[in-house]
């Protein structure tokens, strides 16, 4: 293999070295043949413009069998001037009539849409069942009745909860029911008074959104004494501020203490078992709400 340079971009290129005359390399070549393709497309876009632009226009595309027959065909000869046919022109008197039919032949044709009707309908989203948000111990959870939307945030905190329903109120979406799992990611922050007003400011929201708000309590784990005691204050509080201010509150405490087989080795995090323990006392609240 010999090094070659093509006459076009003057780069080097590894070729056999049997090759005489001029060389061109590969790219100068595909560049030479899309540059031809474009000079074409200029030329037939330059075409129609200019068939367009004559009175012909339409006759053409009426006769035509396809667009192929006018960017074939050439533009029309501009008439002949005074200058080019001597000293007298003669010009032809054009009749009342014939421009009536010259305004008929190109009048415009009225084209309707038969379901137009149908777009007029409003476009407003319908209201969904249900609405299950919250952090990563709803992973596992399934709620079939009634038919609800699970959505899973592993690490969310009541901000992240805040944020998300904010994107879902921006579209328009209402629910019957929104179902809140939030607070084990929170304790970790040691700032209860903040964490109750994110709490308040997310219930807030979610009645807005829905009728029917429901606070799901934080399920007591066994990750060191300051967690649980954290966990327990937040459940005592909510148990407290859900009935005054109109928000159902699923108590997970009572089902879930006393049954270590419920949480997995992390001793936060729900089995298989507690989360379909968690899924029934979910399903049991929205089926109470109706």
């Amino acid at each position: 293999m010999a090094p070659v340079v093509c006459s076009e971009c003057s780069m080097f290129s590894y070729s056999s070295p049997v090759i005489s005359g001029t060389f061109v390399c590969d790219k100068c070549k595909l560049v030479a043949r899309l540059t031809e393709k474009i000079a074409d497309l200029e030329g037939r876009i330059r075409t129609l413009r200019e068939i367009q632009e004559s009175e012909s226009f339409i006759d053409a595309v009426l006769a035509a069998p396809d667009m192929s027959a006018i960017v074939s065909q050439s533009p029309p000869a501009p008439a002949a001037g005074p200058s080019q046919q001597g000293k007298w022109v003669t010009t032809r008197r054009h009749s009342r009539k014939s421009k009536q039919d010259s305004h008929r032949h190109h009048s415009p044709i009225r084209v309707s849409n038969r379901f137009s009707p149908l777009s007029e309908t409003p476009t407003e989203p319908p209201v969904e069942s249900a609405l299950v948000i919250g952090d990563s111990m709803l992973r596992n959870v399934r709620v079939a009745t009634p038919a609800a939307v699970v959505n899973c945030l592993p690490g969310a905190r009541a901000t992240d909860i805040l944020s998300n329903l904010k994107v879902l109120a921006k579209s328009k979406r209402k629910y019957l029911h929104i179902v809140i799992h939030v607070g084990t990611n929170d304790v970790r922050l040691r700032q209860l008074e903040i964490t109750k007003a994110n709490f308040i400011a997310v219930c807030s929201l979610a009645r807005k959104m829905s009728a029917s708000v429901t606070c799901s309590g934080p399920i007591p784990a066994r990750r060191g004494d300051e967690m649980y005691t954290r966990l327990s204050s937040l459940h005592r509080w909510l148990s407290e501020w859900c009935p005054i201010n109109g928000v159902g509150y699923i108590d997970h405490w009572r089902t879930f203490w006393g049954r270590p087989w419920l949480l997995k080795r992390d001793g936060i995090h729900p089995t298989w078992a507690g989360a379909d323990l968690l899924s029934k006392s979910i399903a049991h609240s929205l089926r109470a709400d109706c």
